[in-house]
C-alpha cells in the first residue's frame, strides 16, 4: 500500500514519477485565469486565520458542507470563524474521492508543513499551526504567490474598472512577479440582467462617451480596451451560458439595444441576437490587438432561488448546463474567420460531455497564424479532479495535438490554490507515462521532457506572448 499523499502521489510508474520529479515539478506556474484580488495583491494582505483565506469565498468547500448538513450559519453565516473550520474538519473527513480532499492536504502539506490528515479530532491541532504560520510575513498575500513559484497572473476585470491596483503593482520595484489585468466585458454584453441600464451609464462615463445607440456601445468598447492594452491587458474572457450563434441585422439589433436602455424587457432570443452581434464585434478587435479570447461555457447558474436571493451569485448553486450547441459554437467561430479575424481562441464548456465536440471544432480552425492556435481549455470547475483532467487530455489527445496543450490555471479568489497545478501536472505525467510504459510512445525523454514542461508552462508563455522566459 502507498503512503497517503507522499511524494509520489497519483503517481504509479517510474516514467510518470521521472516525468514529474524530473521535469514537472521543476517549472513555474503561469496562471493565466483567475479570481484573485489585485488589491489584495497591491496592499499585501495578511490573512488572522486559516478559515478567513481558506473558507471566505470558497463556494467549492461551501456545497460540500451544506450536503453535509451544516446549518448555513457556519458557512457564510455569523458563526465564529474557529467554528467553521471545524464544521469544513468534519465535513472534509467524509470528502474520499473528491478533489477538494487532495487540494486541502497539498495546501496543508505545501504552506503548513503539515502531513497529517484533518478532519474533526485534528481540527484543534491544525487551526492553532495555520494561525500560528500565518502571522510569519512568509505567509503574506504576496509571498504566498512568490513562494508558489508564481511568474505572471491575470486576474478578472470588468471593462470599467479603472485598473488602480494594478497600477500600484506595476510600479512597485520590490515584487517582481507580473500582476496583469484580464477583460470581462460580459455586464456589458448580458443586455436582459438587472441593472444593465446603470452599468451603460458608468461605461459611458469611465470611457468619456455618450452611449445613444449601439455604435456608441462599440466606440466605449474600444476605448476601454486600448486602456487594458496600455495596462499590459493580453487576454479577455466571457462567461456564457453557450456559445450563441443568432446573426441579426444592424436595425434589429439597434432595436433590441435601445429597447434595453428604455428598460424594456429583453426577450431570450432577442437577447441571443444581441450578444450574437457584440461577440462578432468584439472578437475580431481581439484579434487586431493580439489578445486571447477565452469562452466559457455551459453553467446555469443560481438554481436555488431562495439562496440567491440571500446571498447573491458565486455562492455555490450552480449546475452544468446540457444546452451547448455545437453546430452554434461552430457556426460563431466560422464567421469570425470569415473575417481573417479571429483571434487565438480557448474554448472550456462545464459540461464533460462536449470535450469531443471541442476537440473536432477546434480542428477546423487551426491555422500557421499560431501553434495550436484554437485550444480545448483545461478541465474547468466541477472537472478540475482527476476523472475529469484525464477525460479532458485524452480526448485531447485523441483529436489533437496534446503536446500544444498550454495546460491548467487556477480559476480561483484564493492565495493558497497553487497546489491545484501541482495536481494537475501529477495528473498529466501519470496519463503521458502510463502510455509510456505501455508501449503506447517511445521513452524519448528529451523530447518527453518538452512535452511535459510545454503543457506545465512553456506553452502558455507563447501562446499569450507574455514577456517572461520560454525555454525553461
Amino acid at each position: 500500500m502507498k503512503p497517503f499523499m507522499d511524494k509520489d502521489f497519483l503517481l504509479s510508474t517510474d516514467t510518470a514519477k521521472e516525468l514529474y520529479h524530473d521535469f514537472a515539478a521543476k517549472v513555474p506556474i503561469l496562471d493565466y485565469h483567475c479570481h484573485i484580488s489585485p488589491q489584495e495583491i497591491a496592499e499585501d494582505r495578511k490573512f488572522e486565520n486559516i478559515t478567513q483565506v481558506w473558507l471566505g469565498g470558497d463556494h467549492y468547500k461551501w456545497r460540500q458542507m451544506r450536503s453535509n448538513g451544516i446549518d448555513e450559519y457556519y458557512i457564510t453565516g455569523d458563526a465564529p470563524d474557529r467554528e467553521k473550520f471545524q464544521k469544513w474538519a468534519e465535513t472534509l473527513e467524509k470528502a474520499i474521492g473528491n478533489p477538494l480532499f487532495h487540494w486541502s492536504h497539498l495546501e496543508l502539506q505545501r504552506f503548513f508543513g503539515y502531513t497529517g490528515v484533518l478532519n474533526s479530532e485534528t481540527a484543534e491541532e491544525v487551526w492553532n499551526l495555520c494561525n500560528a504560520k500565518l502571522q510569519e510575513d512568509s505567509m503574506s498575500a504576496r509571498n504566498l504567490i512568490k513562494q508558489s513559484n508564481v511568474t505572471l497572473l491575470c486576474t478578472t476585470d470588468d471593462p470599467i474598472d479603472d485598473l488602480k491596483w494594478h497600477k500600484v503593482i506595476r510600479e512597485d520595484e520590490t515584487f517582481d512577479v507580473q500582476v496583469l489585468p484580464a477583460w470581462r466585458p460580459d455586464k456589458a454584453m448580458n443586455l436582459e440582467k438587472p441593472g444593465y441600464q446603470e452599468y451603460i451609464q458608468k461605461l459611458a462615463e469611465v470611457s468619456d462617451t455618450q452611449i445613444r445607440t449601439f455604435a456608441d456601445l462599440k466606440e466605449a468598447m474600444k476605448k476601454r480596451m486600448e486602456f487594458f492594452h496600455s495596462m499590459g491587458c493580453l487576454v479577455s474572457d466571457h462567461g456564457l451560458d453557450y456559445v450563441m450563434y443568432a446573426p441579426a441585422s444592424e436595425k434589429e439589433v439597434e432595436k433590441i439595444f435601445q429597447g434595453a436602455l428604455a428598460g424594456e424587457p429583453v426577450f431570450k432570443e432577442d437577447a441571443a441576437k444581441f450578444k450574437t452581434a457584440f461577440m462578432l464585434f468584439i472578437a475580431p478587435e481581439y484579434a487586431r490587438k493580439g489578445w486571447v479570447m477565452q469562452l466559457h461555457y455551459g453553467c446555469k447558474r443560481d438554481n436555488n432561488k431562495a439562496m440567491y436571493a440571500k446571498l447573491g451569485p458565486d455562492t455555490g448553486f450552480d449546475c452544468i448546463s446540457n444546452y451547448t450547441p455545437a453546430d452554434q459554437l461552430a457556426d460563431f467561430l466560422n464567421a469570425v474567420n470569415d473575417t481573417d479575424k479571429l483571434p487565438k481562441t480557448i474554448i472550456y464548456s462545464l459540461n464533460p460531455a462536449d470535450d469531443e465536440v471541442i476537440g473536432t471544432i477546434i480542428g477546423c480552425f487551426q491555422n500557421s497564424d499560431a501553434v495550436g492556435k484554437i485550444q480545448q481549455g483545461s478541465a474547468w470547475w466541477f472537472n478540475d479532479n482527476k476523472t475529469g483532467m484525464m477525460k479532458q487530455m485524452t480526448s485531447l489527445a485523441n483529436l489533437g495535438l496534446l503536446g500544444n496543450f498550454i495546460g491548467m490555471l487556477t480559476d480561483s479568489r484564493s492565495f493558497l490554490s497553487y497546489p491545484r497545478h501541482e495536481y494537475f501536472r501529477r495528473i498529466m505525467c501519470e496519463l503521458i507515462g502510463g502510455w509510456v510504459e505501455n508501449g503506447e510512445y517511445p521513452k524519448d525523454m528529451k523530447n518527453l521532457e518538452k512535452i511535459v514542461k510545454g503543457i506545465s508552462y512553456n506553452n502558455a508563455v507563447r501562446y499569450f506572448g507574455f514577456d517572461l522566459e520560454t525555454t525553461i
